[in-house]
């Protein structure tokens, strides 16, 4: 099976399993509703609150709804895992600019995925399903790191989300969806429950 390769992935590849386990510490004050819910909010990067959570709900989860960052350029997000490399070390606390800005953008992007991804996956019950949404920007690599991480097999399908994001003149093409990518845990899975008529994902 092809698999995709960028700066910094063997660097991340097992960082997964270095990030330390944290204790979660509920806030009673910003706390409501039932105490047995079961419910939870977790406030904190999201690498170490799914490393804290995963002894307790490994394996037990259903269905995964993620909305990653598009990567688009515009975002100025930062990458901030604190992996052990010297072209990652580099990155650490710097804004992610533009493509003419700063030519590892979709390195920096895929390894800041790629363990977030690993760990959810281990989260996932044999009959799960994960939802992620992107838009063009991404989604064409970050389907090869899905492949690696569940199988190319596990893939099913890729969903068109209308967004409205801008209509189409006639001097440009619109750009006036974006992706819902849709993997399983394994590859028994039927959609055929949601029925035969339309489906408003907005």
């Amino acid at each position: 099976m092809p698999t995709l390769d960028w700066i910094g992935k063997r660097a991340v590849v097992n960082h997964h399993r270095e990030v330390p386990y944290r204790l979660i510490h509920c806030d009673k004050k910003k706390s409501v509703g039932d105490p047995d819910s079961g419910n939870l909010i977790v406030q904190g990067d999201n690498l170490e609150a799914l490393k804290a959570l995963l002894p307790y709900y490994a394996g037990k989860i259903k269905c995964i709804y993620i909305d990653p960052p598009y990567n688009t350029g515009n975002e100025e997000w930062v990458y901030n895992d604190n992996v052990n490399s010297p072209e990652i070390r580099e990155w650490l606390g710097t804004v992610v600019g533009k493509e003419a800005e700063d030519l590892s953008r979709h390195d920096k992007w895929l390894c800041m995925m790629y363990p977030r991804i690993r760990l959810l996956r281990e989260f996932m019950t044999s009959d799960a399903v994960i939802f992620v949404s992107l838009d063009d920007s991404e989604v064409h690599r970050f389907r090869m790191l899905m492949d690696e991480v569940f199988g190319s097999n596990r893939f099913v399908a890729n969903v068109i989300v209308e967004s409205n994001k801008r209509g189409q003149t006639y001097n440009d093409i619109s750009k006036n969806h974006e992706n819902l990518l849709i993997y399983s845990k394994n590859n028994n899975i039927a959609f055929n429950e949601l029925g035969s008529g339309p489906i408003n994902l907005a």
